[in-house]
């Protein structure tokens, strides 16, 4: 009896991790140091290489952390230490251009991200949120770090920053600051970056990015290694609580013996 209440639980699970894994739009490429996930209001529980997330999830890094996050359009994301970071939105269909959509938010820390198909066929469908800017861009590779103001650097295109003084426009090349939500970006020398800063983007900008297009087919690996396998630890970041919901039966299975602008370069 307890067997088969136990394998009733398993499979049921299943079908609920599957049924999640089906909407998951991204993977953890890579993980350094104490990285944790939460989805919604679950709490933060550590990630693993080839984890999956989908939208909801707030991503935090620890001291001398760092992980790569690769979208299913092969968007990449690299969050540095002591960073908080938030996937709002994602929609990506290869055959459905007017589909597509990336609105993601950092809340502290450093972050580098290199546009994927999205950035590249429809600029308009990704926002960064940040305190002092919502940032845009041009078939992009750049960097940004929160330390009250905020620094941006351009490793290749352009990038918008728009608040309620306008809009300060990047290029390839350029280095700028945003003092706050209510001044206008403004270009500076990379000499002018503090030296944490400058430190920061140094360690970003040396992380290797592989071709976009890469994050699809390790999704899909993903996935596919989930279903081989058996329920994984990838199944984290697809849905807490559904994992929640196996611990929850496993011990009641167990206990029942007897019975989630300006321009510059």
């Amino acid at each position: 009896m307890r067997r088969s209440l136990l394998a009733a639980a398993y499979f049921g699970l299943w079908a609920l991790v599957s049924a999640t894994l089906s909407f998951a739009n991204g993977v953890f490429e890579s993980v350094r140091g104490d990285v944790k996930a939460a989805v919604g209001t679950a709490a933060p529980v550590s990630v693993a290489r080839n984890q999956r997330f989908v939208p909801g999830t707030t991503i935090l890094t620890g001291p001398g952390a760092q992980t790569v996050m690769r979208f299913d359009d092969g968007h990449a994301v690299v969050l540095n230490e002591n960073t908080e970071f938030r996937v709002n939105q994602y929609s990506f269909d290869k055959d459905k251009p007017q589909s597509d959509n990336i609105a993601i938010q950092l809340f502290k820390g450093a972050m580098r991200s290199v546009s994927g198909l999205i950035g590249a066929r429809n600029q308009q469908a990704f926002a960064l949120v940040a305190p002092q800017a919502t940032i845009g861009i041009r078939g992009t590779d750049f960097m940004i770090a929160l330390v009250n103001p905020a620094y941006v650097s351009v490793l290749q295109g352009t990038i918008s920053a728009t608040n309620a003084a306008g809009t300060a426009t990047f290029g390839a090349g350029a280095t700028g600051t945003i003092a706050s939500s209510a001044v206008l970006g403004a270009a500076i020398p990379a000499s002018a970056l503090p030296a944490s800063v400058a430190s920061t983007f140094g360690n970003l900008s040396s992380v290797a990015i592989g071709a976009a297009g890469a994050g699809g087919a390790a999704g899909a690996g993903a996935a596919s290694g989930a279903a081989a396998g058996g329920i994984t630890a990838g199944m984290v970041a697809a849905g807490v609580a559904v994992v929640g919901v196996a611990v929850a039966a496993s011990t009641s299975n167990d206990n029942n013996q007897t019975t989630t602008t300006v321009t510059t370069k």
